[in-house]
């Protein structure tokens, strides 16, 4: 099963961080993304490039439909012609698998928006 394939969990704020080992296992599976710490806090991202400022509107919303189908939400910046997204849990401020699987998705949405 690929990575994008797989259930989402839903996070409490005793769920586990991804280790340094599935840290680097998972990297692998999503490799145009970045993990990166913003204000100490582990996160996924990475930058979509698209042709107009309505294509990069339109990918926006279709994250943010993927984003509220599992009440799991990414920091979004949606400007002419890219868009910046970032994944992390809130509740245990870092990374969780649930991330790294949205990650996934969010790819198959980007393929799919550029046809």
């Amino acid at each position: 099963m690929s990575l994008a394939e797989e259930k989402c969990e839903a996070c409490r704020a005793d769920a586990p961080k991804v280790s340094e080992q599935e840290l680097a296992e998972l990297m692998h599976q999503i490799p145009d993304w970045q993990p990166i710490v913003v204000e100490g806090v582990m996160q996924l991202r990475r930058e979509f490039a698209f042709r107009n400022f309505v294509d990069a509107l339109a990918f926006t919303n279709q994250v943010g439909a993927l984003a509220e189908e599992v009440g799991h939400h990414p920091a979004l910046l949606t400007e002419w012609g890219k868009v910046t997204v970032r994944w992390w849990t809130h509740k245990i401020r870092g990374l969780h698998r649930t991330d790294f699987v949205l990650a996934a998705r969010t790819d198959v949405v980007a393929a799919k928006a550029r046809g």
